[in-house]
């Protein structure tokens, strides 16, 4: 009983087992894409809870944290991911889920990364905040410039991004001036983390077929992920580092230039493009889950 409790709360252990469900038992798939949105919409509004209040009403501390997260995630990030995947992907489906990637904000969970690894954690919380509101604009901006107004309905678009990120954080404000943060507890985690389970899932579940099938369409895409995520990490730290930046300022800048939202990012695919637009997003947390254990590795070590 403990061990199963200890599986449910484990984040890591919740998406190694939505690889194998995903894979073995994808039947509920067709049926749980319908709770994609809910369920991203859900994850963002709890996930948000960590935001304190007081960093929206503190724009002058915001402001340059704020736009080092955007230059990290989106001018270092988001170039690398596009430029990589313009050179080695070829498939249409799969460019466009990286180019979901790319204009997504990083994760909340950088926040509590961040504070794993011994990052900064006011620079990780502020630039991860300015992120999610510049994202507002930067989202539709790279999503219809490098996609075409023609390919998808801009309205629609519009609409999913207010749902999945300026309304949660909304919420997540009226959730703690109402004082039930403290009601949902250790809830919390469990119930975000479960929530990206169904994103997951169904992504998996969908393109179940297209992986068994043509797996080889999938080493591009794992590159590409790797490229930006452990090589540009390594690199940033390292550029870094000869400009005699401190370590923890240099974790947290490593953590909001390598870890992309890929729920928002798939869900956003999924909903707007398809299943296999998705893809690109399940794979980059399956990189993420290795990338996170590596960072935590290396802190050990040293």
């Amino acid at each position: 009983m403990t061990m199963l409790r200890t599986l449910f709360r484990n984040r890591n252990a919740i998406f190694l087992l939505v690889l194998g469900l995903g894979m073995l038992f994808p039947y509920a798939a067709p049926l749980t894409r319908f709770l994609v949105l809910p369920c991203l919409a859900l994850a963002m509004t709890l996930a948000a809870l960590d935001i304190p209040d007081g960093a929206f009403l503190a724009p002058r501390s915001l402001l340059m944290p704020g736009l080092l997260g955007i230059m990290m995630s989106y001018v270092i990030m988001g170039n690398v991911l596009i430029g990589l995947a313009a050179l080695l992907i070829t498939d249409e489906a799969a460019w466009t889920g990286f180019v979901f990637l790319a204009a997504v904000p990083p994760a909340i969970s950088v926040i509590p990364f961040s504070l794993l690894l011994r990052g900064d954690g006011t620079l990780s919380l502020f630039g991860t905040v300015g992120a999610h509101l510049g994202a507002l604009v930067i989202l539709p901006l790279i999503v219809l410039s490098l996609l075409g107004i023609a390919s998808l309905d801009p309205f629609r678009l519009f609409l999913a991004v207010l749902t999945l990120i300026a309304v949660p954080l909304l919420v997540s404000r009226w959730i703690i001036e109402r004082g039930w943060t403290g009601r949902l507890g250790t809830l919390r985690g469990p119930l975000t983390d479960w929530s990206f389970f169904v994103v997951f899932y169904t992504i998996i579940g969908l393109n179940r077929s297209l992986i068994l099938g043509q797996p080889g369409s999938l080493i591009p895409v794992f590159i590409v992920l790797i490229c930006a995520t452990f090589l540009l990490g390594f690199l940033i730290d390292w550029v870094l580092s000869l400009l005699h930046i401190p370590q923890e300022t240099r974790t947290s800048l490593a953590l909001l230039g390598t870890i992309k939202n890929q729920g928002v990012a798939g869900g956003l695919a999924l909903v707007l493009f398809g299943q296999e637009a998705a893809l690109p997003a399940a794979v980059s947390a399956v990189v993420m889950i290795f990338y996170v254990l590596w960072l935590d590795f290396l802190k050990r070590r040293v």
